[in-house]
């Protein structure tokens, strides 16, 4: 797995560049058996619309989130965890009834 941070905006660029990493990692660290490595580009700001193009390809090995500098209120933070839980479980019980 290669994980890149970045302080700002989300850039359409980050994407070939961490493409480039994980080909790498795939030629020179992929030991055999291992799956081939993915991708984590974390943002200190958030650019929903290049993300969602981006998001647009779901076997991308590349995923795109945004980390905060500040944490938020615990409420905020309590919140965001159970949608993005919810979130995750969903996606899990569509690729089961997917199989």
């Amino acid at each position: 797995m290669a994980i890149d941070l970045k302080l700002g905006r989300f850039k359409p660029a980050y994407e070939g560049q961490m493409l480039l990493y994980l080909r790498y990692l795939n030629r020179h660290d992929r030991r055999e058996g291992e799956d081939s490595p993915i991708g984590l580009i974390l943002c200190s700001e958030g650019n929903t619309e290049h993300i969602e193009y981006l998001m647009l390809d779901e076997d991308s090995p590349v995923k795109v989130a945004q980390y905060y500098t500040k944490l938020p209120d615990k409420k905020i933070l309590s919140e965001k965890l159970q949608r993005a839980v919810a979130i995750a479980r969903e996606y899990q019980r569509s690729k089961d009834i997917d199989k």
